[in-house]
């Protein structure tokens, strides 16, 4: 992940916490707000309802993995706020759930839209 695609600041996050659209399922909230870059930039919020630093840890690798791997469109700002029992998922069911939101929200490039999503 480049350091232009990760959000740091804590006005940005305020920012699409409280203005961009939700999307979200039993574990995962995703808010998603349009910026006006040629990027997409991703953060997220593991709270320590999750567990301790070990999980919550964890819990951030998995997901900026899975955003390494998905290709998205350009010009968006994503955080991920987890849920309780979000550490309970593997890799591949973590996978799953973010793919669809992403989905969801159309933001996926046509190539991905179908990969992954009828799992769950």
């Amino acid at each position: 992940m480049k350091k232009k695609e990760c959000i740091t600041s804590t006005a940005d996050y305020t920012l699409i916490h409280k203005k961009g659209k939700p999307w979200g399922s039993r574990l995962l909230v995703m808010k998603t707000l349009a910026n006006s870059m040629e990027y997409s930039r991703h953060g997220f919020v593991v709270s320590k309802r999750i567990g301790n630093a070990v999980v919550r840890n964890r819990t951030k690798r998995l997901l900026r993995e899975i955003m390494k791997q998905v290709e998205m469109k350009p010009g968006y700002d994503i955080i991920f706020i987890t849920r309780v029992g979000v550490s309970d998922l593997g890799f591949h069911e973590l996978k799953c759930t973010v793919m669809r939101l992403l989905s969801q929200a159309g933001l996926m490039t046509e190539n991905h839209e179908d990969t992954g999503l009828g799992v769950n």
